[in-house]
């Protein structure tokens, strides 16, 4: 018998290829630099795409930009983008130093990458980042490369400091008011006028943000052609080149690596050189500004007379968070109060966790005592202290000009002090109504409502408990005057009755009537809506009609205190817990 065997269709294990990208950088913008980027672009897109195993993912390339720092390399930043979306498998790169000449920057870069499974390679050194000695021979290498990197920072320093030796600026900076022609600097005339315009400004006193809003109004432009910003005006208030002269080394890198730039306040030499180029401000005019900044920095708030200030403007300061005190207005019942707080209570998020608040009057008071004055004195206080720093609440140190420290402690007296005869006066007009009271809860219906016709004082609720056992509440006047009373439930009755209705409603009541008003027997109810109407009334007072018992009782007590010797009032006592034990006795009819 045959054998039949089936044979399947084999499909051939294709090797999957791996995404591989180029990176490639130059640090200065030259026609040769550009030749060489071209050159690294056009070798590393042939180089992967002539490899059968390898799929082409790209080059990326930085044009002009240094390899001490990331944030500037946008191409380099995309390429990492890229390579966490998984678009990329092997990174391809010149050099160690054409990759970053950071050390820092490029054992963190290459560890990321490895952990994605990405592996580095650097040609001229021959490393490959997923071999084992790879990262040491890399960690070496980078140290050299930075190294490197520092050393031609020095070298290019040191050529700049011969330039300016000479008089030579380093390149043609942009500087509002000129423009390069060859090597010389030429007066914009229209710019000219605007900066003339900020120096005359300032001098007289206007602000760098009320010329801002000027120089917005008359249409006029930066350098670049946008908004002419405050900060920019300062700029050209404090630079020196628009006087005919050049200061070179206003600036220097601290830190190669980094490339941090600080203000040269005496760290390295300054090299001045005088009547390079046309002047625009005069020197002598130059230097009353400076001599005016100086002094308006010294007075810090109180040289803007924009601001509303006093003399102890920027004189307070929080020992806490270090800032300063400012002046702030508490409105209480028909009254404002000043008082001086930490700043930093008005931002949010604040951190500082300074109590309470100096008030004003404190704060002259303290301030002559300090002073042994009698009466205070602001251009002696400005004269004699120099800043008052609140440690803790209710605590001043005073520090003045002579160096000496004295401490304050003070307590604040203003609620006493605001507390006039007036106004508890007005305090307790307002608590007697029920609708201006904070505690209208706790208040009867007719509280604040029913006035004594007599005196003028409101009536007041007293609650009587009869013996047995009921209870009734009646309104009576305050100022004890005599006036009639009321019970609460026919103060209720007339009430109804006033408002047409059946039953009384306390809510009706607030909305249509002001008040009550009870003399001689007629409650007077005040409409709000200004008309009047009367009622009158005639309480009955609740008694009880004694048992002939009672009344004999009653009578022999009496003989008995009348006649005060001991044993009558003996007598009488014992009548009394003779009666108290037999409780039918004392029942009234």
């Amino acid at each position: 018998m045959r054998t039949i065997r089936k044979i399947e269709r084999s499909i051939p294990n294709l090797k999957q290829r791996k995404k591989v990208a180029a990176y490639a950088r130059v640090s200065m913008e030259s026609e040769r630099m550009h030749h060489s980027l071209s050159a690294q672009v056009s070798y590393y897109s042939s180089l992967i795409q002539k490899n059968p195993d390898w799929e082409y993912a790209g080059v990326y390339a930085d044009y002009g930009i240094s390899g001490t720092g990331m944030k500037k390399r946008q191409e380099f930043l995309r390429m990492l983008e890229d390579a966490e979306a998984g678009k990329i498998d092997i990174i391809l790169t010149k050099s160690i130093q054409r990759f970053a000449r950071n050390t820092v920057d490029l054992l963190r870069t290459v560890r990321h990458l490895k952990e994605l499974g990405i592996e580095v390679w650097f040609e001229k050194e021959n490393i490959h980042t997923m071999s084992g000695d790879g990262e040491l021979m890399m960690t070496i290498l980078a140290s050299f490369a930075q190294e490197e990197s520092r050393s031609i920072s020095e070298n290019v320093r040191w050529r700049v400091k011969k330039r300016f030796e000479k008089g030579i600026p380093n390149g043609r900076f942009r500087i509002y008011g000129y423009r390069w022609k060859g090597n010389q600097l030429v007066v914009k005339p229209e710019e000219a006028a605007v900066v003339k315009f900020i120096y005359a400004n300032f001098l007289k006193g206007v602000s760098a943000e009320t010329t801002e809003k000027q120089l917005e109004e008359q249409g006029v432009n930066s350098f670049n052609g946008k908004h002419f910003g405050n900060s920019s005006i300062r700029m050209i208030l404090q630079n020196i080149t628009y006087t005919g002269n050049m200061l070179f080394q206003k600036e220097y890198v601290a830190d190669p690596i980094t490339g941090k730039s600080k203000i040269n306040h005496g760290e390295l030499p300054q090299y001045f050189v005088e009547n390079t180029h046309e002047a625009i401000i005069p020197m002598e005019i130059y230097k009353k500004v400076q001599d005016e900044r100086e002094r308006r920095k010294k007075l810090g708030a109180l040289a803007n007379w924009s601001i509303n200030t006093c003399c102890f403007t920027s004189k307070i300061k929080c020992g806490i968070c270090g800032k300063s005190f400012v002046h702030t207005v508490r409105k209480k019942l028909n009254s404002e109060e000043d008082y001086w707080s930490c700043c930093s209570h008005k931002k949010k998020g604040r951190t500082c966790c300074s109590k309470g608040g100096i008030p004003h009057q404190i704060l002259v008071q303290e301030c002559t005592k300090v002073l042994g004055l009698s009466e205070f004195d602001e251009k002696i206080f400005l004269s004699r202290v120099d800043k008052i720093v609140i440690p803790e609440q209710h605590v001043m140190v005073f520090h003045m000009e002579s160096g000496e420290q004295i401490t304050r402690q003070w307590v604040s007296t203003a609620r006493k002090d605001c507390w006039t005869r007036e106004r508890r006066k007005a305090w307790g007009e307002r608590h007697k109504l029920k609708s201006t009271n904070p505690n209208r809860n706790m208040f009867h219906e007719f509280t604040g409502f029913i006035k004594c016709g007599k005196c003028g004082e409101n009536y007041r609720s007293e609650q009587t408990t009869y013996a047995d056992g009921e209870k009734e509440r009646y309104w009576r006047c305050a100022g004890k005057c005599g006036n009639e009373s009321i019970k609460s439930s026919t103060m209720k009755k007339l009430t109804a009755s006033v408002l047409g209705m059946n039953f009384f409603d306390e809510g009706e009541m607030d909305e249509l009537l002001e008040k009550a008003v009870i003399q001689n027997g007629t409650v007077m109810f005040y409409f709000k809506d200004g008309h009047t109407e009367i009622r009158t009334y005639q309480e009955r007072k609740r008694g009880y009609h004694h048992s002939k018992a009672y009344r004999a009782y009653m009578r022999e007590v009496m003989q008995f205190a009348k006649n005060g010797d001991p044993e009558s009032k003996a007598k009488a006592m014992e009548l009394k817990k003779e009666w108290k034990r037999d409780d039918n006795r004392w029942q009234r009819q």
